[in-house]
């Protein structure tokens, strides 16, 4: 009776687990700001992946507000949003290894700076470390179609672009 009390207990354990994993999921799922992974094969073995949580407009004021200018901001809500290569690349010249990074960016009025993080796994910018910084790069914001959630975006040709309320900054991988 006990072995098989026992056993039922140990055959129930993976179930649980699961139960517990779907669970999870289904409660990022319905944040304010929902989870997105963005996946793109870029070819000769370069496939690009970019998770990041949609935060919305929501009437709010956004740039130098919401997301305040010269600050280093988690570029989306939540988790930090993470850029993974399946090899060695390049973005906007700069050597990127195979792996996961954090994306970060400090908005500007006229320049912003896009910010590849050697730690990936980070809630916010709480704990942003500028010396595990692997590069950085400047880009010009430009002025866009109005985007109520924010979008990344990966072309054919390896263009990344971020949109969001009115606001358009892009970069290249390859």
């Amino acid at each position: 009776m006990k072995a098989s009390l026992a056993l039922s207990i140990l055959l129930s354990i993976p179930a649980i687990a699961q139960n517990n994993s779907t669970a999870s999921s289904a409660k990022k799922d319905e944040r304010p700001s929902p989870p997105v992974t963005i996946e793109k094969d870029l070819g000769a073995g370069l496939k690009v992946s970019i998770k990041y949580n949609a935060p919305g407009v929501k009437g709010r004021a956004i740039w130098g507000d919401l997301v305040p200018y010269g600050k280093v901001w988690r570029t989306g809500a939540n988790e930090a949003t993470t850029i993974e290569v399946s090899r060695d690349a390049k973005m906007e010249g700069n050597g990127l290894f195979a792996g996961k990074y954090a994306l970060f960016t400090i908005p500007g009025e006229t320049e912003w700076t896009v910010i590849i993080n050697k730690v990936s796994d980070q809630w916010g910018a709480y704990k942003y470390d500028e010396s595990k910084d692997l590069f950085r790069f400047n880009v010009k914001p430009e002025k866009g179609e109005f985007k109520e959630r924010m979008e990344i975006n990966i072309t054919d040709n390896g263009r990344i672009t971020l949109a969001w309320e009115n606001i358009v900054i892009g970069f290249n991988i390859m």
